[in-house]
């Protein structure tokens, strides 16, 4: 009889230690989603497929850029979501065909990720799918990645950066790529599409 309840106890015991941990962890998920939201879901769902973008790096981007803010303005009169340069929205919406496009459209979540996600997709294009110089360029701009490309003061190879010169630029690939393995760790990678 007490080898009965001795077997019992370690049983209930091991089965409460399961339920604590997957309790714990649970908590962990619930936690991290709540300082990593994915707000605009559908709209990241529809434009990163469209664009052929990881949708986890839409939402990196975001959170990074505006904090889920579709009315942020940069003192450098970015807009919106995605932050989008009023050149670079009049040159996305002729390329997209958004017509009657205007500066104000870039507040408008469903404009400004759909022309984020263009710009991305050039810019994979351009730097042949290298992470860093896609984010470097999206901050910093295209011309200045493709000249430090060029400088053997930032790049050995001319494909890869050993030093960004601009900080805030560098310090904008850390916390994208940051946020971006966050994010895959926290979603499933069906979230955007069946959930």
């Amino acid at each position: 009889m007490q080898i009965k309840t001795i077997k019992c106890r370690k049983f209930l015991e091991a089965f409460f230690a399961i339920v604590i941990v997957t309790a714990v962890l649970l908590s962990f998920k619930w936690i991290g989603r709540t300082l990593y939201p994915i707000n605009y879901k559908e709209q990241i769902a529809t434009y990163s497929k469209k664009y052929d973008i990881d949708p986890f790096l839409v939402a990196a981007v975001i959170r990074v850029e505006s904090k889920y803010n579709k009315n942020a303005l940069s003192p450098k009169e970015a807009r919106g979501l995605m932050q989008i340069s009023p050149i670079t929205g009049k040159w996305g919406a002729a390329e997209i065909g958004i017509s009657g496009y205007k500066d104000e459209l870039l507040y408008e979540p469903d404009i400004n990720i759909e022309i984020g996600c263009w710009y991305l997709n050039k810019l994979n294009s351009q730097f042949e799918n290298n992470l860093e110089l896609v984010l470097a360029a999206y901050n910093g701009g295209s011309g200045n990645v493709t000249k430090w490309l060029n400088d053997s003061n930032y790049s050995d190879d001319g494909k890869s950066l050993k030093h960004i010169p601009f900080k805030e630029t560098e310090l904008y690939l850390k916390k994208v790529i940051k946020s971006y393995d966050i994010y895959k760790k926290l979603y499933n990678s069906d979230f955007f599409y069946y959930n």
